[in-house]
């Protein structure tokens, strides 16, 4: 693991308040979700280049293949518990250091670690509901997990007879603007981001980072592997997300 002095450095900024936290799917491998692309993970058994929006909504066997996908992942997912880095996220913000979470991930598990919901800020969406793509409807996903069970089609919006889909973002999706404007203009006012398991490599995501440096922010980064954005961080800390986090909340006043 890195230093002692870079892990007492972060915890001074992170004392100083004014902080955005950034989280990847690094944040959650720890709760025993695996990094779709790592070796293993979810993408051995799906083509990505299947799922993008235009194929979902052009065809029926990409819209079954997607449900299969959708029904794997809820069935690994539904037992994940949030872990040592969600939790002190969550106390961080209890001490009043944490403006906004922005996330990449779909598994809520910041919400369930008991960060506020109205301070997380999903710019891939939620994988915990379903929506109709056409009046914007939304559905919880169990109703949907259990058809899937009972090996039944998923058939279309009852209230507007639209296409039924996950509320994720997914490739060729935009990512809802919203959330998206939000999260930037977190990044323009933190006096500090702090990136957690983010190969910071996926766009226009990975761009709020240099957002938030341009913007004068100091920039901190605790990943497993090296990132683009190293050369630009402050500080950049190897390892565990959930070992460096616990570690780093120790040390605040």
């Amino acid at each position: 693991m890195e230093n002692e002095g870079a892990l007492k450095k972060l915890a001074g900024w992170i004392d100083d308040g004014g902080m955005v936290v950034f989280t990847g799917a690094g944040i959650s491998t720890e709760s025993g979700l695996s990094d779709f692309r790592s070796p293993g993970g979810i993408w051995d058994r799906f083509n990505p280049a299947e799922f993008t929006l235009q194929k979902f909504t052009a065809s029926a066997e990409t819209r079954r293949n997607f449900w299969r996908f959708y029904h794997e992942n809820w069935k690994v997912s539904r037992a994940a518990k949030p872990n040592r880095a969600h939790l002190a996220i969550a106390e961080m913000e209890k001490k009043g250091k944490v403006n906004a979470v922005v996330t990449q991930n779909i598994d809520e598990l910041h919400q369930a670690a008991g960060s506020s919901p109205e301070k997380v800020l999903e710019i891939h969406g939620t994988m915990w509901k379903v929506g109709c793509l056409s009046c914007g409807d939304i559905s919880p996903w169990e109703d949907f997990f259990q058809l899937l069970e009972e090996e039944k089609e998923i058939e279309n919006c009852r209230l507007c007879g639209g296409l039924l889909k996950p509320a994720t973002v997914s490739f060729g999706q935009s990512l809802p603007a919203d959330v998206l404007n939000e999260a930037q203009h977190q990044c323009t006012q933190c006096k500090l981001l702090l990136c957690i398991g983010s190969s910071l490599a996926v766009y226009p995501a990975a761009r709020l980072p240099e957002v938030a440096k341009n913007a004068g922010a100091k920039l901190a980064i605790v990943n497993r592997e090296p990132t683009p954005l190293d050369r630009i961080a402050d500080v950049a800390i190897k390892g565990e997300a959930g070992e460096i986090m616990n570690k780093v909340l120790s040390l605040l006043a």
